[in-house]
């Protein structure tokens, strides 16, 4: 049979004597803030913007040439 303390705690008193209603704010607080911050959506970049970057095929001193 197993506990329901079986893993280690995630928030450990060092210092004092916290009451129920401290230990429930904090509680409170943690879990109201995002876990990872949300991703940076992708942005797609057309082949009109590529051609101008260095060192790429067809680059920016081509674009004038006829295909």
């Amino acid at each position: 049979m197993t506990s329901a303390y079986a893993e280690p705690p995630v928030i450990t008193v060092v210092r004092g004597n916290p009451t129920a209603e401290q230990v429930a704010a904090l509680v409170g607080a943690l879990l109201s803030t995002p876990a990872t911050p949300a991703p940076e959506p992708v942005q797609q970049r057309s082949a009109w913007w590529a051609s101008g970057l260095p060192g790429r095929p067809r680059g920016w001193r081509e674009s004038g040439l006829p295909r």
